[in-house]
């Protein structure tokens, strides 16, 4: 009884009995894990199957559970197979095994073309949806501009330079860095295919309209989508989670006009700047490569590079450059905005940003929280020192109603501030 572990299998009439013996612990893992492997095969083969362990001389963990994955692998069409037999010392050991939850089981249906219409018609539903949220937070934001141009008073300034501040100045070291490397290696693989051909000195004509047309401004825009985007995404859905954008609009703020437009507009201004700063850095990149590795001097390389390119190239490429960050802005609003109060649904939620961002320029070819001091916008209107500034949870505010609960205005003060 103390020896290795045995499944023996006895037939016993219409009924089928397996017969555990033996130590079933860790220790024999390999050979217990084949033993059930080739005893789950046996479901559905007896309308009866009992698993008999009284002979099982050592009981641990392990073996728990492989007994209990083998009863539920034998359980079919509602008859539950039986655990025979077993004794008093390890039944509180399989009790706590057996309630361990079961992996749900994935139902295979058989592709129809019903279910391919049915899945088709989900996703373009979802794309539907999809462009709609991205529609209304464009029309919200063209609204939001519209009342500041309207009322200049209401545009928030010190938000504004905060986010370019972030967005623009503190990406440039990365931003610069990153384009650089990418000039070097477009000049050095050009050099190293036109060499074959003794055409060296074209690579400064693919270089020039790589960089200034396609590839610097679309390499600058996926940087601050990954970088400025996620932190929009992450910023707003972390508002939205503590119910501070809720907070916004009982204090009767506009969180599109608070939150969301200075950071568009940050964004607008900043991707041009940094999309001709990479440009500037990539096409130094590529010339110090010629000049090193090409033995195209600095000289030759402008004089060729000014033959090569006109102001329209440069034209083309940083007119995309807004267009491409009110993309990253509109869909990393949306996506914060979108988050329920989980953090799983804030993953979710940006994950969804950047796959969503990265078709967008596909197709197309860290900050802080600070949106500046809330003024008054009107004689009606308090600041919100002002609206928090009364101790306590239930002291009548004096414009009617009750006063915020101060722990909750504290949250949202340091959110909108």
């Amino acid at each position: 009884m103390s020896g290795d572990p045995t499944l023996e299998r006895i037939a016993r009439g219409n009924a089928l009995a397996l017969c555990a013996t033996g130590s079933w612990t860790a220790r024999f893992a390999p050979v217990l894990e084949r033993m059930v492997a080739d005893a789950e095969k046996l479901g559905g083969t007896r309308p009866n199957i009992f698993i008999d362990v009284s002979q099982v001389s050592k009981l641990d963990t392990f073996g728990a559970w492989l007994i209990e994955r083998l009863r539920r692998s034998l359980t079919r069409g509602g008859i539950e197979a039986q655990i025979a037999g077993l004794s008093a010392n390890y039944a509180s050991l399989v009790d706590e095994v057996r309630r361990v939850k079961a992996e749900p089981v994935v139902e295979t249906n058989a592709v129809t073309i019903s279910g391919m219409l049915e899945q088709i018609g989900r996703t373009v539903a979802g794309i539907g949806g999809t462009l709609i949220g991205l529609i209304d937070m464009l029309g919200a934001v063209i609204a939001a501009t519209g009342h500041v141009l309207i009322r200049p008073r209401g545009f928030r300034l010190t938000s504004t330079v905060h986010h370019l501040e972030q967005v623009c100045w503190r990406a440039v070291p990365i931003v610069v860095l990153i384009t650089f490397l990418i000039g070097c290696i477009i000049s050095q693989q050009g050099i190293f295919h036109f060499r074959k051909f003794g055409a060296d000195i074209f690579v400064v004509d693919m270089l020039g309209v790589l960089v200034l047309r396609e590839i610097g401004v679309l390499l600058v825009a996926i940087m601050v989508a990954g970088r400025s985007g996620s932190a929009y995404t992450a910023e707003l859905g972390s508002m939205k989670m503590r119910e501070e954008i809720d907070a916004l609009r009982t204090m009767g703020f506009d969180p599109i006009e608070v939150l969301i437009l200075p950071r568009m507009l940050a964004l607008v201004l900043a991707l041009p700047i940094l999309a001709f700063l990479g440009a500037m850095a990539a096409l130094y990149g590529g010339g110090l490569v010629a000049w090193v590795y090409g033995g195209v001097d600095p000289e030759a390389f402008l004089l060729r590079l000014r033959d090569a390119i006109s102001i329209d190239h440069f034209i083309v490429g940083i007119i995309k450059a807004p267009v491409m960050a009110a993309v990253i802005g509109i869909v990393a609003c949306v996506e914060g905005l979108a988050v329920q109060g989980s953090a799983e649904s804030l993953g979710q939620h940006h994950s969804v940003r950047q796959a969503a961002i990265a078709r967008t320029q596909s197709a197309g070819g860290g900050q802080g929280s600070k949106d500046g001091n809330l003024k008054k916008t009107d004689t009606n209107r308090r600041e919100p020192e002002q609206v928090f500034a009364w101790p306590g949870a239930a002291a009548p505010h004096p414009q009617g109603g009750t006063k915020p609960n101060p722990a909750n205005a504290a949250s949202t003060r340091r959110a909108i501030l």
